[in-house]
């Protein structure tokens, strides 16, 4: 499958990694969309920076020549992990005019799967509105709530059990996190 993952100035750079990982491990083609901001987001919370594996393409914002830019390219689904408020406004309301967001565009008016996972907390009601909007045009909305039940030992247990999330409305398998009552092996 072909994906897009974007990277906003959220806090959360940690989802962003281990999506991306999850995918590339799974032999799916990731092509990757980081804001300016979110370069110094994973300066701070990622020690030596986003590690990409082999394959995934980079693709600058500012550009607007990527084949995902195109409703005719038959991408899987994009997941914009972590996002800003920011950005998830910028959506609802049909603005396009950088690669992140025409991407976005693109999913949602081809009816493919468009994932946020916001991390912005207390939300306002132009956040609730905007989400609104988003669910309306098909868009889904995982917010960065991790789970507890699966009892995480590390930071990156409780990143997983977000991430595990988005990989089960992308339709893509995984063992990352435990799912709740389910019978141990």
């Amino acid at each position: 499958m072909r994906f897009v993952v974007g990277i906003t100035g959220a806090s959360g750079a940690i989802y962003a990694q281990r999506l991306i990982d999850q995918l590339a491990a799974a032999n799916h083609t990731v092509h990757l969309i980081a804001t300016k901001v979110s370069k110094d987001v994973i300066a701070t919370e990622l020690p030596g920076g986003l590690r990409l594996p082999r394959g995934v393409v980079q693709h600058e914002i500012d550009s607007m020549a990527a084949p995902f830019a195109s409703g005719s390219s038959q991408f899987d689904g994009m997941v914009i992990i972590p996002c800003t408020m920011g950005t998830l406004g910028r959506i609802a309301h049909g603005l396009s005019n950088n690669l992140m967001l025409r991407a976005a565009d693109v999913m949602l008016k081809e009816r493919r799967k468009l994932i946020l996972v916001p991390r912005e907390t207390p939300l306002s009601l132009v956040h609730v509105r905007n989400m609104e909007l988003l669910i309306l045009a098909g868009a889904t909305i995982i917010p960065a709530n991790p789970s507890f039940y699966s009892a995480p030992k590390t930071v990156t247990d409780v990143a997983d059990t977000v991430v595990a999330r988005v990989l089960d409305h992308l339709s893509v398998p995984h063992n990352l996190a435990a799912r709740w009552q389910e019978e141990k092996e």
